[in-house]
């Protein structure tokens, strides 16, 4: 396993940026914040299923970074193929060698809330439970195992899974998600034991003011989750997106974590 000294993150140079769910929350804040430290010449890729959320973002990035390339490309995570998610990364190269990069990073932080009006028990239906992890952790280890080929030549290379608290406790109502996310945070680990050429970190981002938690207050089956939630948001306590992005940041940039290590904004 990786020393903690060498997962410090340098971002100040060329760099090739991945990142899912960019549209919107905490992904399009993290895109914004990472793409404006890197240099010219690096690309940043953003993946999501909305176009117009991605071209926000896009244009967020120039204002702050305008000597950059940025590419978006709309999908639906929950069906991508692997062959769809290789042609994404071998055309936004366009033909640049990816050793010209000093950094490659991939940040996941696709991911979806599942149905949090059903309990465990009532979680019978299949097609539900398939699609929920094909979104949050088949393709995501599809796209993974994609990037990581692509960039075998690149001398540091840095993969983010954006998890959770849920991931290590069980939460009412959160079924699906707790166990998407227990489920991708384990292959994460595995991937950083098997691979010590690698800086991976699971950055848990704490409570954010986001869509999916207004969703977890409004449709959550369980009155003590809703009323976490509209808590945290009477006392003005959940956090912003450019508060987690900013510790997500330092975080990376001081390394004191070893790879694959789970990190909590509370940390």
């Amino acid at each position: 396993m990786a020393s903690p000294s060498s997962t410090k993150i340098d971002l100040d140079q060329v760099s090739y940026l991945l990142i899912t769910g960019a549209s919107r929350g905490i992904g399009q804040r993290m895109a914004i914040e990472t793409a404006r430290k890197v240099k010219p010449g690096s690309i940043v890729v953003l993946l999501a299923r909305s176009a117009s959320g991605l071209e926000s973002t896009k244009a967020e990035i120039l204002e702050v970074n305008p000597r950059i390339t940025v590419i978006t490309s709309s999908v639906d995570l929950a069906n991508a193929s692997k062959q769809l998610l290789e042609d994404i990364i071998e055309k936004s190269l366009a033909k640049t060698p990816t050793n010209n990069f000093g950094l490659a990073a991939v940040i996941h932080n696709v991911g979806t809330i599942g149905n949090v009006a059903r309990k465990a028990i009532d979680m019978s239906d299949r097609q539900e439970w398939e699609e929920y992890f094909a979104t949050n952790v088949f393709t995501v280890g599809v796209l993974n195992s994609c990037f990581l080929h692509k960039f075998k030549e690149c001398a540091k290379k840095l993969v983010v899974n954006v998890t959770s608290k849920a991931c290590l406790l069980p939460f009412n109502s959160m079924g699906f998600y707790c166990a998407g996310k227990a489920a991708r945070e384990m292959y994460f680990r595995v991937l950083a034991a098997e691979e010590p050429d690698l800086v991976v970190l699971n950055y848990s981002p704490g409570p954010v003011d986001t869509d999916m938690t207004v969703d977890i207050q409004d449709r959550s089956n369980d009155e003590g989750i809703r009323s976490y939630f509209k808590g945290l948001r009477d006392d003005s306590t959940i956090l912003t997106t450019q508060q987690t992005t900013e510790k997500f940041l330092s975080i990376l940039e001081a390394g004191q974590f070893k790879s694959g290590d789970h990190v909590d904004y509370y940390d």
